[in-house]
C-alpha cells in the first residue's frame, strides 16, 4: 500500500467535511511543526488531543472518495467514523516509517497508554499502517479486549485479521464475535477464510447449545 497516497486521500476526505476549515487549519499546522524535526512528544500530543481540536461529529464519504480508499487499500473503509477518528488515522501515517523498530515502539506506547476511542482509531488504523507484519500480536490482543467499540475495530469492517492472521488468531476472532454478539456478516474475509478447524469448533458449540435448548447465533450455521 502507498501511505502517502492514502494520507492525501485520508485528508482530501477531512477537507471534504462539513465546517472543517478550523481542524483542517489544525492539522496542517501540527504536520508542519511536526515535519520539522519530528518530536516525538509532539506526537504524542497531538493524538491524544485531536477531539479538542477538530471536533467528533460522524464524517460523510462520498462514493468517490470510498472508491478511491478502496483502491489505495482494499477492504479498507471509514464508513460510521467520527472525525477524529480519522483525523487521528490520518495523523499515525504522518510517522516516518523508514526505521521499522523506531516506528512500531512509538506506536505501541500509544496503544499501552489508550483510552477507549484512542484504541478504536489504533486497532481501525492496522490496513494502513506500515510495516503490517509488526501488528499480528497487537491486533490479535484487541480479540482479547473487552470493550465493545474496540472489539468492533478490530472484528467488523476490517481487512487486517484476513490478511494477516493465522487460522488459530482468525478462528478465535470469528469465536469471540459470536460470543459478543457481533454482526457476524460485517467481518471482512468470513468467506475466504473458513476452515475446517473452525467448521468443527462451531459444529462442538451448537451441539451444546442445541442440548441444552438455546438457539444458535445468527449466521452460525452458514459457516459449519
Amino acid at each position: 500500500m502507498n501511505i502517502l497516497t492514502m494520507s492525501q486521500t485520508l485528508f482530501y476526505l477531512i477537507e471534504q467535511q462539513p465546517d472543517s476549515e478550523k481542524a483542517v487549519n489544525y492539522l496542517r499546522q501540527q504536520a508542519d511543526a511536526f515535519a520539522d524535526n519530528q518530536p516525538v512528544a509532539l506526537f504524542y500530543r497531538v493524538f491524544t488531543a485531536m477531539p479538542r481540536f477538530v471536533g467528533k461529529q460522524l464524517i460523510e464519504v462520498p462514493a468517490d472518495i470510498q472508491f478511491a480508499l478502496q483502491r489505495v487499500r482494499p477492504g479498507f473503509s471509514v464508513d460510521g467514523w467520527t472525525l477524529d477518528r480519522l483525523s487521528r488515522v490520518w495523523w499515525l501515517l504522518q510517522l516516518p516509517a523508514d526505521d521499522e523498530a523506531v516506528y512500531v515502539k512509538t506506536i505501541t506506547e500509544l496503544f499501552k497508554a489508550g483510552e477507549m476511542n484512542e484504541l478504536v482509531a489504533l486497532y481501525s488504523a492496522l490496513p494502513v499502517l506500515a510495516h503490517p507484519k509488526a501488528w499480528v500480536f497487537q491486533a490479535t490482543e484487541g480479540i482479547r479486549n473487552n470493550i465493545g467499540d474496540v472489539q468492533s475495530a478490530i472484528m467488523l469492517h476490517n481487512p487486517y485479521p484476513a490478511d494477516y492472521f493465522s487460522e488459530a488468531a482468525w478462528n478465535q476472532l470469528i469465536m469471540k464475535a459470536f460470543f459478543t454478539d457481533k454482526d457476524i456478516t460485517q467481518v471482512t474475509g468470513l468467506t475466504e477464510r473458513n476452515n475446517a478447524r473452525l467448521a468443527q469448533t462451531l459444529a462442538d458449540f451448537a451441539a451444546e447449545r442445541r442440548a441444552a435448548g438455546r438457539s444458535l447465533p445468527a449466521h452460525m450455521e452458514e459457516l459449519m
